[in-house]
């Protein structure tokens, strides 16, 4: 059996989220990415309490693509450190289960 995880990050707009997600999708890192927000957020950065607002990315996908997932995160993510946190899925319906795995599937092109 697969391990399963969901993968939370936030991003300054609506339009960033969009555009994240989209790249996290279209490149079958994750089955699912839910844009969720505004939220508020309060947070310190570099000394100074910070209260933003935000948009949360809840990424569904496997653990085996969590290292792909983070570089990709990184690489198009305009925050300087974003959040990245993993949470383990311990149970869910096994149809939804078997679905994140086809569809995180890659097809190898070499």
């Amino acid at each position: 059996m697969e391990d399963y995880i969901q993968v939370l990050t936030t991003v300054p707009s609506e339009k960033d989220g969009v555009a994240l997600a989209r790249s996290i999708a279209s490149a079958r890192l994750a089955a699912s990415v839910q844009i969720i927000g505004p939220i508020r957020s309060l947070y310190w950065w570099r000394g100074e309490l910070r209260d933003e607002q935000e948009w949360q990315l809840a990424i569904m996908t496997t653990r085996v693509l969590f290292d792909t997932l983070e570089v990709h995160i990184k690489a198009n993510h305009s925050y300087e450190t974003p959040e990245i946190i993993a949470t383990e899925i311990t149970a869910g319906s096994d149809e939804y289960l078997a679905w994140i795995s086809a569809e995180t599937r890659r097809i190898d092109a070499s």
